[in-house]
């Protein structure tokens, strides 16, 4: 197989109605465990890196290890995308390194902690757009600001995320705004805010509608039924690996992630991408504890990386399985960047709602 965009990957998503889990990485381990659950369930991949993950593991590096996970799994489709840019630069240095897929986050200014108001954010996703669709790869752009409902604050993640206290309408995605910024930026998919946040400390209780928007996410659908929609901050924080860090040393406060059902909820009504770094870490921190206490003569990485992977790989298994991602791969026939080029030069991928308003 070979890398493919993002916007390829979502439009069959999105015909045959499944979700795509989008897993963070920063090393070897992780990308081989992603990679060996969706080999073993014929699922489609998109593997995101942040900013940070970029610095700790270099850009040069992680290129040469994407190229060398597509090529292990040569039956598997795999986006590579840029996860949560924040400025032009971040994107275009991620095609330059072989990324297929870009996010260009608007929502914060360039210091990626900063809210932004509306007309910096359109106009830096439309020239993020008009650029990575030129040499054929997708972009991703955000409208409204990432942030916990209960708290009215954002998480920081790898550096990135609002500071300071934000105002309820911040912290939801207007739908009647979503359309305008799906017709003047043209992006491919859109990641909205209703209550979800980076990190594990998500919620202090079970979340509800009065903490968790879900009905935001069924309202933009409506509006925009032919625009991908994308869930940040998505980890369910398993009651499970929760109970697994703390029993072996961990200090983990009781905490609440997205419920499944509900990301299936989301699904349902237009969610296309899913992203989730926050179980993943849980899963292979768990494991590097486990070991440490029941084997404290252990000084070989492998002992500890190995069952961690082991971890890695049963977690992504369940979410390509409960988002219908599983036995998808196989159908999935890449379209080169160059082929997308041209696509959107023709007006072919242009966004739906832009159609409709210009022959009215």
């Amino acid at each position: 197989m070979a890398k493919i965009t993002l916007r390829q990957l979502l439009d069959d998503a999105a015909e045959h109605d499944y979700g795509v889990p989008a897993f963070n990485i920063n090393n070897m381990e992780q990308g081989l465990a992603i990679m060996q659950a969706a080999s073993a369930c014929d699922a489609p991949v998109i593997l995101q890196a942040s900013r940070g993950a970029r610095t700790y593991a270099h850009d040069i590096m992680l290129s040469k290890m994407m190229d060398a996970l597509v090529e292990i799994h040569p039956t598997i489709p795999v986006c590579i995308h840029q996860d949560h840019g924040n400025d032009e630069a971040t994107c275009l240095t991620a095609i330059r390194h072989g990324f297929t897929s870009v996010m260009m986050d608007g929502s914060l200014k360039a210091d990626a902690k900063t809210p932004a108001d509306f007309e910096y954010n359109a106009g830096i996703t439309e020239r993020v757009t008009h650029m990575a669709h030129w040499v054929g790869a997708s972009v991703e752009g955000e409208l409204g600001v990432l942030g916990s409902l209960e708290s009215g604050q954002g998480e920081a993640e790898d550096g990135h995320g609002a500071e300071g206290v934000l105002s309820h309408d911040q912290l939801l995605t207007d739908p009647d705004q979503a359309v305008e910024f799906v017709r003047r930026t043209g992006v491919d998919a859109l990641a909205i805010a209703m209550g979800t946040s980076h990190g594990a400390y998500k919620f202090t209780r079970q979340p509800d509608g009065e903490i968790l928007a879900m009905g935001i996410i069924e309202e933009i659908h409506r509006k925009l039924p032919n625009t991908h929609l994308v869930m940040h901050g998505s980890s369910s924080v398993p009651q499970e690996l929760q109970d697994i860090i703390n029993r072996y040393g961990g200090a983990m406060p009781q905490t609440w992630g997205v419920p499944i059902e509900e990301i299936i909820r989301g699904i349902r009504h237009g969610v296309r991408k899913v992203n989730i770094d926050t179980d993943c870490r849980m899963a292979m921190t768990g494991q590097f504890r486990r070991v440490a206490m029941e084997k404290p003569q252990e000084f070989d990485p492998r002992k500890f990386l190995t069952p961690a992977m082991d971890a890695l790989r049963k977690l992504c298994i369940e979410r390509y399985e409960q988002f219908g991602t599983a036995g998808k791969a196989a159908r999935i026939k890449p379209i080169s960047l160059d082929d997308m080029a041209a696509r959107y030069a023709s007006g072919e991928l242009a966004p739906k709602i832009a159609l409709r308003e210009a022959a009215e």
